[in-house]
């Protein structure tokens, strides 16, 4: 059987090596690159993200990756803010509450600020995922499965939700529409469970 082959897209503002080292330790090859062609001709992709939104979409803005994205037909995970910034657009912005960060639109949402009924921000640390879909991407991972989390920012339980997260308020764990899926949580970081998710997407 060929070996597995996955593509990081190198958006400029995420910390790759975790997420490679993941998928590595799965016996995956792995290919990090903002080379439009090699990302068009991957046959997986992940989306991950540190930092901010308007940070991240000024850097894929500036390597020329905006339509590249959002042309892909090929399975894409979105990884934390990777997640969020496949979705409309975004709350979170350099200008205060005067303008909202436009984002990649490859899925319907809105990101919020996170309103955590008293409890600290950022949510950080280990959460229960629950109502999980029937979809693939959560195959032999049960109702109740926790993740890492660290984030500050969240989409509200809506028609693509595919997972959710009760951290005050309840929130979008994962989210899903045609071939792009994300993820809140940190896979690369969330032992057995983010093992079992990254196989399989890899198996989508």
């Amino acid at each position: 059987m060929p070996q597995k082959q996955i593509t990081i897209i190198n958006t400029g503002c995420a910390n790759i090596s975790s997420v490679r080292f993941a998928f590595e330790r799965l016996g995956v090859n792995v290919l990090v690159t903002d080379n439009t062609e090699k990302i068009a001709a991957a046959e997986r992709l992940v989306l991950p993200g540190v930092g901010s939104a308007p940070a991240a979409m000024n850097s894929i803005k500036a390597k020329g990756l905006l339509s590249c994205i959002q042309a892909l037909e090929q399975p894409v995970l979105g990884v934390c803010l990777g997640m969020q910034i496949m979705v409309e657009r975004s709350q979170e912005n350099d200008l205060g509450n005067v303008a909202a960060t436009e984002c990649l639109n490859l899925i319907p949402g809105e990101v919020k600020r996170m309103h955590a009924q008293g409890l600290r921000i950022p949510h950080m640390g280990w959460n229960e995922v629950s109502s999980l879909s029937d979809n693939a991407l959560f195959a032999g991972i049960p109702n109740g499965t926790h993740f890492y989390f660290v984030h500050s920012f969240a989409v509200n339980p809506y028609a693509h939700t595919l997972a959710t997260c009760s951290y005050g308020d309840e929130f979008s764990a994962a989210i899903h529409k045609d071939n792009f899926y994300g993820v809140q949580f940190h896979p690369e970081r969330s032992s057995d469970a983010g093992a079992q998710l990254l196989t399989n997407f890899l198996n989508l």
